[in-house]
């Protein structure tokens, strides 16, 4: 073999190289700019492609492993001169903003929102839909007026949300479910209370396959609840052990 021949062949192996690890580039750039400090970001509990058709795994992925991302390495980022505060449960920290140094409020409310939601968000998800049964279906029932009212009064909130925000199922220490929205990244968990499930109408949770057609996301999302899980938040609630 030439010189030539041998140069051009080294070539093109380093670009099948190049090109067979492309796609796992993104991926390791984010674990090594992983955020450090005393909150993660917690790994997605089943395939990003699990919720397709209803919600695609393109979607899921920048929304895990950007946004959500961003959410955890900005908290600790406002928290990396505030050690004692930064060793409190999150839920206790939003709990008590009005604690947290004026300088860095506005910054742990944002982020510490994000976090604790969007933390909630994917533990509710990755199911198949259906309906609940047991006690969480009994309080649906007694509550909420059952499951079909209850989707209605919970699609119509999250579409008349203006901008950013949240819908969401609230539990009490009884049992008891209400429904609730918050602007932006804010959280019930920040008057103290505690989200039994909730849904993201932020635009980018759902833009890239509903563009504006926020009703259309909402309704479709019911078909990835996970009632398994869900069911086991609204136990924990009981028994004063649900966190975020």
């Amino acid at each position: 073999m030439t010189l030539a021949l041998h140069r051009r062949a080294l070539l093109l192996g380093s670009a099948g190289l190049a090109a067979a690890s492309l796609s796992a580039a993104p991926r390791k750039a984010l674990a090594q700019n992983a955020p450090s400090g005393p909150f993660t970001l917690p790994p997605l509990p089943y395939a990003a492609a699990a919720n397709e058709p209803h919600i695609d795994a393109r979607t899921m992925e920048i929304h895990h492993d950007r946004h959500h991302a961003a959410y955890v390495n900005n908290l600790n980022t406002a928290l990396k001169d505030h050690a004692q505060l930064a060793q409190q449960p999150l839920e206790q920290i939003l709990a008590k903003l009005g604690e947290v140094p004026e300088a860095v409020r506005t910054a742990v409310r944002n982020n510490g929102g994000g976090h604790a939601n969007h933390s909630m968000f994917w533990e509710v998800m990755g199911g198949r839909g259906g309906t609940p049964s047991g006690e969480l279906a009994q309080a649906i029932d007694r509550d909420l007026g059952g499951m079909d009212k209850l989707k209605a009064d919970f699609n119509a909130i999250g579409g008349r949300v203006f901008g950013s925000g949240w819908v969401f199922v609230t539990v009490d220490r009884s049992g008891k479910l209400a429904l609730a929205s918050r602007p932006n990244q804010d959280t019930p968990l920040m008057e103290g209370g505690r989200v039994l499930l909730g849904n993201d109408v932020w635009e980018h949770a759902y833009y890239l396959k509903y563009q504006n057609r926020r009703p259309d996301y909402l309704a479709a999302w019911w078909n990835v609840v996970n009632w398994d899980k869900v069911a086991q938040r609204h136990a924990a609630a009981k028994t004063g052990t649900l966190t975020i």
